[in-house]
């Protein structure tokens, strides 16, 4: 009959072993799974960045195409009503609306 060894002394004699093979492994495993995060964040923050920057060129080419467009232009004789002065209505029609690029930043 074979002789009997109690599992405790098997686990002493293990775990040394165990903790020589595993460590390692775990190690790179915990430093890959934070590098990979870290790429991300930064990939995320990249693609913040481009669609801000995006969102601001299509705000500032609206503004270019209505200012083309005639946005500003001086309105014609008897456009003003209401007893209001021609200079007035040029006036508040010469300044862009801010709504074209409110949402510009917050994207």
């Amino acid at each position: 009959m074979p002789p009997v060894v109690p599992p405790f002394l098997i686990g002493l004699v293990v775990a040394p072993l165990a903790k020589l093979l595993l460590e390692p492994l775990v190690r790179g495993v915990v430093k890959t799974s934070v590098d990979v995060a870290m790429e991300v964040k930064r990939a995320a923050h990249e693609a913040g960045e481009n669609i801000q920057d995006l969102a601001a060129e299509v705000a500032a080419d609206m503004v270019a195409a209505q200012i083309a467009s005639g946005y500003g232009h001086r309105p014609t004789e008897g456009a003003a009503s209401n007893g209001e002065t021609a200079d007035r209505v040029e006036s508040e029609a010469g300044t862009p609306k801010s709504r074209a690029t409110a949402g510009a930043g917050k994207a």
